[in-house]
């Protein structure tokens, strides 16, 4: 049995269900991009320095519009099969991410196309992870295990994850959506939907801060955008950590006290709680955090910040 340090949990709204167990990932899709130039038309794409990834090893990335906003996310990898690069993402947005890669392929020999029917990914938790063998795994490592390859997620609230991709899961309990979702806030690390697609510039959800951002790599669309919110000082919003009495959806407005009438902040990704209420990471203007959040329209329902499990860099 997996140990799991519950203790980081502490200052959370306890989960909806336990956590541990195997879950098919419906809301998760997976392109695979396979052929001779694969690593250097994503490496021109993404955020992420593609051409530099290990084997072993897999990454966060971020995909942008020339605006320097995120149209989708992805958790990369090097499948086993020379050449071919596997990027996990939001299922509601996989069609439209294909066919936006897809145009700027042009001479390159690089294939894309949608994987999510040959392999499927499930989520594993707790025992479920510790059974897969993550425990010989670190995070963002990437291993062969149940007939498929198993990438290790960050812990969140001291409880194992991982990503099954193909293969079959270890046997179990079944994982509920709600805990998958709940662990997944927990983790800090944002995923973009649809419903918060072209919202935010990468450093906008801490993407920079958790990995999925390199700045020592060349050019990619929204580039210039990115690298001066970096290092111009004109980053005056962050990703947090809040709860709500009441659920929540990715793409919800956040008001704050100081201005009812327009929003201080937006829903990135939200999971429910035991008692019925919500836990969401939020962008917010950094000029609110001190002040009284609500959810939905000025004078909703109340929200309250919790501390996220890394550090924020104070505004420059």
């Amino acid at each position: 049995m997996t140990a799991v340090d519950l203790s980081a949990a502490a200052d959370l709204p306890a989960p909806p269900a336990p956590l541990h167990g195997a879950l098919p990932l419906t809301g998760w899709g997976l392109l695979r991009a396979q052929g001779d130039d694969a690593r250097s038309f994503l490496h021109g794409q993404l955020t992420q320095d593609i051409v530099g990834l290990p084997p072993g090893q897999a990454r966060l990335a971020g995909y942008c519009s020339a605006k320097g906003r995120l149209l989708a996310s992805f958790v990369v990898w090097a499948e086993a099969a020379p050449g071919a690069l596997m990027l996990a993402c939001s299922a509601d947005l996989l069609p439209a991410t294909l066919k936006r890669l897809s145009m700027f392929v042009l001479r390159a020999r690089c294939k894309l196309g949608d994987a999510s029917a040959e392999l499927p990914l499930t989520g594993l938790a707790g025992d479920a992870a510790g059974a897969a063998g993550v425990d010989g795994i670190v995070p963002w490592g990437v291993g062969a295990a149940c007939g498929g390859t198993l990438i290790r997620l960050p812990d969140a609230a001291g409880v194992p994850r991982a990503l099954l991709v193909g293969g079959t899961p270890p046997a179990g309990e079944a994982l509920a959506p709600q805990a998958w979702a709940w662990l997944e806030v927990a983790a800090g690390v944002p995923r973009i939907v649809a419903a918060t697609a072209e919202q935010f510039v990468p450093q906008m959800v801490n993407l920079e801060l958790v990995g999925g951002v390199n700045f020592q790599k060349g050019c990619y669309p929204g580039q210039e955008v990115v690298a001066r919110s970096q290092y111009r000082g004109s980053l005056k919003r962050r990703m947090l950590l809040a709860s709500a009495p009441t659920p929540l959806q990715p793409g919800q407005e956040v008001y704050a006290a100081d201005d009812a009438q327009q929003p201080a902040g937006m829903v990135v990704n939200a999971a429910a709680t035991a008692d019925g209420g919500a836990i969401a990471l939020i962008e917010l203007k950094l000029a609110a955090r001190g002040q009284a959040l609500a959810a939905g329209a000025a004078g909703g329902p109340a929200m309250r910040l919790l501390p996220l499990p890394y550090e924020l860099p104070e505004p420059a």
